[in-house]
């Protein structure tokens, strides 16, 4: 069976009655994650909107005004799921997402005269095919492709853009020899009805079930971003068509005019500038890091010329990392003293390290309260003793709910009155 959408692939909107509305669920993509939501399974005399398919994603819109979550074919039907019941036998009127639809038109029809043209010229078959949210690829079966080829392709497709050639929708009876003769990866397992083959005049003839423009001129242009290197000698052809094109210049111009404002240069110098930005970044990363070393050391140096030292040292620091604390802690020697520090921004993950006596770490290291209500925690990754050093991830914006219960395990453990005199560091009395 034909639905509406694959006879006319333009119809914006249809009226049809409902066939049957039963509960189900299904699973929905939100923001990365995978949902599963209860609502109905609509069924449907004909519609517009296209169940996914054939690489191409499914439609969206309304039917008597109620959204579409997801179109799925099963055999020849094709079922909606939506939120809210309809009744049996009512008349609707259905709504399509136009803009979706189009631009996953001006995709599907893209890939197949790349298809097509890939095969032509250079002898390179697809295998799969991707129709993504930004921009598609196709899976060409070959290693690797030769410099020059993605430009002369390019050149190709958009000269069929330029010559108007008709797109057009043939369905031949399964038996029918001239299927043979067709471009296909095999029919799907549950395929029913006529096979439909989408013909674009003297360039093409593949058996697809997705929806198509009528001419190629209404791909507009097609721009050929890259090739990356497949999965099992295969190449991927990165591609995008038609008002994508558009909204990626429109964005790659934003972006280059934020850059020439950013970096005072013309945007070709944009990499140059970048380069030498990057290459001064890495020198004073360098240096920072060894002052940083050093700092650590006279930190430490300063600590043990106390006279009033005591046996208690903590210290918080933005810029240090787990070598900076462990520079300190060995630096004052934690056989005797009881080192507490803390390094990473006050507004995110940082680490921890406690360090000290065997008996006061052993007490307070695994019932910590940092360690009980943080929620970036690691299992300890630099432990030169098990017993006299302990080093943890932590999420630094919990501190301010922890630190007081904290200091008073540690005070408890080490025999010593804790004052919290910053948010960050203790005072031992």
């Amino acid at each position: 069976m034909a639905f509406q959408c694959q006879r006319d692939c333009y119809m914006q909107e249809f009226d049809t009655c409902v066939v049957s509305c039963v509960p189900g669920e299904s699973t929905l993509e939100n923001n990365g994650k995978k949902d599963k939501l209860k609502g109905f399974n609509l069924k449907l005399k004909d519609t517009i909107l296209f169940p996914e398919g054939g690489g191409q994603p499914d439609d969206h819109g309304t039917v008597g005004g109620v959204p579409v979550l997801r179109v799925l074919r099963q055999g020849p039907e094709a079922v909606h799921f939506i939120s809210s019941a309809l009744e049996e036998g009512q008349e609707v009127h259905i709504k399509l997402d136009w803009e979706r639809r189009f631009d996953h038109m001006q995709q599907h029809s893209g890939q197949h005269l790349i298809t097509a043209l890939a095969d032509a010229m250079f002898g390179y078959k697809t295998t799969s095919w991707d129709l993504g949210r930004q921009r598609s690829s196709i899976e060409l079966d070959t290693a690797a492709v030769k410099p020059g080829e993605m430009e002369a392709l390019e050149a190709a497709v958009n000269e069929k853009i330029r010559a108007h050639i008709p797109v057009t929708v043939n369905l031949l009876s399964i038996d029918d020899p001239a299927v043979e003769k067709v471009r296909s990866r095999g029919l799907p397992d549950d395929h029913a009805g006529p096979i439909r083959i989408i013909d674009i005049e003297g360039v093409d003839a593949n058996m697809c079930c997705g929806t198509h423009v009528s001419n190629l001129s209404h791909l507009q242009v097609i721009k050929i971003l890259g090739t990356e290197k497949g999965k099992k000698n295969k190449t991927n052809l990165i591609f995008i068509a038609g008002s994508r094109v558009l909204k990626y210049a429109e964005k790659s111009y934003g972006i280059e005019k934020s850059l020439t404002g950013l970096l005072k240069t013309g945007a070709d110098e944009h990499v140059d500038a970048v380069d030498k930005l990057q290459k001064t970044i890495k020198r004073l990363q360098k240096s920072n890091l060894i002052i940083l070393r050093e700092m650590a050391v006279l930190i430490a140096l300063n600590f043990k010329n106390k006279a009033d030292r005591g046996n208690f040292f903590s210290l918080h620091n933005k810029d240090g990392d787990n070598e900076f604390m462990n520079i300190i802690a060995n630096e004052i020697g934690f056989q005797d003293t009881v080192i507490f520090l803390t390094v990473g921004e006050e507004k995110g993950a940082g680490l921890f390290l406690l360090a000290g006596p065997e008996n006061i770490v052993t007490e307070v290291g695994p019932r910590s309260s940092i360690r009980q209500t943080s929620n970036n925690l690691t299992q300890p990754h630099v432990i030169p003793n098990p017993y006299d050093l302990q080093f943890f991830s932590i999420d630094l914006t919990l501190f301010p709910n922890t630190m007081y219960l904290f200091s008073k395990q540690l005070a408890q453990a080490s025999k010593h009155k804790i004052i919290l005199t910053k948010q960050f560091n203790f005072t031992a009395k």
